[in-house]
């Protein structure tokens, strides 16, 4: 009986499906010396040189203050910098930071590739979209 409340609920097949992703993306970004996390906020940082500390919160779905720690860490690692201009902090790759560029995105490519590969590409591809637009939906409702 528990286990098919287990199975029909939400709150636990979300986490259990997030902790197996997140196994599998610390794996795969491990050879970057980087969690994850961090290394989707470089991705960010690259994508947009100067980018603010809001922005990235936004994007990254995260609270504004985790995104203050993680780029308190990379900030230690010298892989970006951040420039107060007015209240808003601009977040810049440092020279460091550029070199694991390819890196990370192989690392990112790697982690789309491995499950992928356990789930097919369109079925990889359908899930991200539709966990994407669910986690809108239920946040909006909130």
């Amino acid at each position: 009986m528990l286990e098919s409340y287990i199975k029909e609920c939400l709150y636990f097949t979300a986490n259990r499906l997030s902790r197996v992703v997140t196994k599998m993306a610390e794996d795969e970004f491990a050879v970057s010396g980087l969690a994850p996390t961090y290394a989707f906020l470089m991705m960010a940082v690259y994508d947009k040189e100067g980018i603010s500390q809001k922005e990235l919160s936004e994007i990254l779905h995260l609270q504004p203050s985790t995104v203050t720690r993680l780029i308190e860490k990379l900030v230690q690692k010298k892989l970006i910098t951040s420039k107060s201009e007015g209240r808003r902090s601009l977040i810049f790759c440092t020279e460091k930071g550029k070199a694991l560029k390819s890196l990370i995105y192989e690392c990112w490519d790697n982690l789309r590739a491995r499950y992928n590969e356990i789930l097919g590409q369109e079925q990889g591809d359908l899930l991200t979209l539709n966990l994407y637009q669910v986690s809108d939906q239920l946040e909006r409702k909130e």
